[in-house]
């Protein structure tokens, strides 16, 4: 099972969650946002999976710093996407690729029924 966290290096949901899987002896492999983007087609799939409300980050500093106007054209997946590809720190992270679900955010009670698959 290939686990894979998306995140920014930098954040400290981010940081928990690595510290709480690397606790746990758990594999996994990290893409960093900041350093190799955002996966057009993994972006895509998160939408369809996990939903463009669940996948934008609207309480998180990136997103308070966009104009009125950004914020405001956001209203389905399309514009949402279109945001989250421009400027990546409005994604809520970390998004965890577990080798079959998708999870949005730290939750280590949920984490660790998947990380015992």
């Amino acid at each position: 099972m290939a686990i894979i966290l998306y995140g920014i290096t930098n954040c400290d949901t981010v940081k928990k969650a690595r510290a709480w899987l690397e606790g746990q002896g758990v594999a996994y492999e990290f893409h960093d946002f900041k350093k190799q983007g955002v996966p057009e087609q993994r972006l895509d799939a998160w939408l369809r999976e996990v939903g463009w409300e669940k996948l934008l980050n609207r309480k998180g500093t990136m997103w308070r710093k966009l104009d009125a106007a950004t914020q405001d054209g956001v209203r389905d997946a399309a514009s949402a996407r279109a945001v989250m590809l421009a400027t990546p720190s409005v994604i809520k992270r970390p998004v965890v690729e577990w080798g079959g679900p998708t999870t949005v955010g730290f939750d280590d009670k949920a984490w660790s029924a998947l990380a015992e698959r």
